[in-house]
């Protein structure tokens, strides 16, 4: 289906994304490597509210939106890690599009699910469509002319309870991106092969030790190897980046509500603090300390985190009673499970203990027994406080 954006950068974007399909993964055959526990429903809300919400029956599977699914590649994991979802996946490049559905068929990923739809669509342009539990957003709205309108949008599509898991870019750590961009862009290279190919020269022409050039080859020239990831990052015609404060106002000003960063750890001051520095900054509000990070860390590229139509406050389980009442089941975005030395829900190495092994499988076999009825007796709570830390548990009160 045709797009009917009203967007101005909409044909713009388009035509951008025909020539250089986004993001230029690798198709393969079978299921998708590896996990990501942001693509799983379940798993989200575990870290959102901190427990699963009951299912109720009435309600059916969860239905699932893919805003600017570009090539497929969070579609796939979407498929695959909600089995028996309804996915829709919307784009505005046909071409990006097309590449998508090749990835999905030949991944089986319409085997898994109870549908699965793509179409070229605009973001802006779903007003007939219902409601979803969960949108997925990465790195879409920043392309738009107008991003107020496209979160608008996606916040008219959520259900009461429902989700939206953004991807913005940050001021701070794209300093040198927009350098370069600038640079390219009065050196008017284009938004095609010719630019493409200037624009890797520049980096080739630049001194060693320049600072742009290092930054590139530091930390961005692995993710720029495709080509349409490096003209993603540098050639784009329509572009736009937040710090913090700017970002909590674009939420508030959509009449959604901030959820929790998706990637928590990133803004903890002891990543970055210690001693007294570090007391003094966990007296600050959430919001000062996010505030103080955004200050320390300058590499901080983009934001990812989660809205919802209603406020959400997270569950905190510190009376032992609950707990031990609790059922749970295993985190699903695991890789190498069953082990004692897994891949965590970020892909990141873990190791548990035989005990903690055991009683992970031991719910995996009682889905529906109490953790404290499980015959762990007084280890129990240690067991399940780690398997939280690790966040290798989802609760269900």
């Amino acid at each position: 289906m045709p797009n009917t954006s009203t967007d101005a950068a909409t044909p713009v974007v388009s035509a951008f994304y025909d020539r250089f399909p986004y993001p230029g993964d690798p198709l393969q055959d079978g299921p998708p490597p590896g996990y990501n526990w942001r693509w799983n429903l379940k798993s989200v809300h575990q870290a959102v509210y901190g427990f699963v919400p009951p299912s109720e029956a009435k309600a059916g599977p969860p239905h699932i939106l893919d805003a600017g699914c570009g090539t497929g590649v969070t579609t796939d994991y979407l498929c695959h890690l909600n089995p028996g979802a309804h996915v829709r996946a919307v784009d505005i490049s046909p071409g990006a599009l097309d590449v998508a559905k090749e990835r999905l068929r030949r991944s089986g990923a319409a085997d898994v699910v109870a549908s699965l739809r793509q179409e070229q669509r605009s973001l802006l342009d779903l007003q007939a469509e219902g409601q979803f539990d969960y949108i997925n957003s990465v790195g879409v709205l920043h392309h738009l002319d107008d991003p107020s309108a496209g979160l608008q949008s996606l916040g008219e599509r959520l259900s009461d309870k429902g989700l939206l898991h953004l991807f913005l870019y940050a001021d701070g750590g794209r300093w040198e991106i927009h350098r370069v961009q600038r640079a390219l862009s009065q050196l008017a290279v284009g938004t095609g092969s010719e630019g493409l190919a200037l624009g890797r020269e520049l980096f080739d022409h630049l001194p060693a030790d320049n600072r742009l050039r290092r930054h590139h080859e530091q930390r961005w020239s692995v993710d720029c190897a495709a080509d349409a990831n490096f003209a993603d990052m540098y050639l784009h015609p329509q572009e736009t980046s937040y710090n913090l404060r700017r970002l909590m106002a674009y939420i508030e000003a959509s009449g959604l509500h901030f959820a929790g960063f998706s990637n928590p750890s990133v803004w903890d001051p002891a990543r970055l603090l210690q001693g007294e520095l570090l007391e003094r900054a966990l007296r600050l509000s959430p919001l000062e300390q996010w505030l103080l990070v955004e200050e320390l860390d300058p590499d901080i590229s983009h934001f990812e985190f989660f809205v919802s139509s209603t406020p959400v406050e997270k569950r905190v389980w510190d009376d032992p009673e609950a707990l031990l009442a609790a059922r749970a089941e295993r985190q699903p975005c695991l890789w190498g499970w069953p082990s004692t030395s897994m891949l965590g829900p970020d892909l990141e190495p873990l190791s548990i203990d035989q005990d903690a092994l055991a009683l992970l499988q031991a719910i995996e076999q009682h889905p529906e027994t109490p953790l404290g009825q499980l015959g762990f007796g007084d280890q129990t709570l240690s067991l399940v406080s780690g398997l939280m830390d690790q966040r290798l548990l989802l609760l269900h009160p």
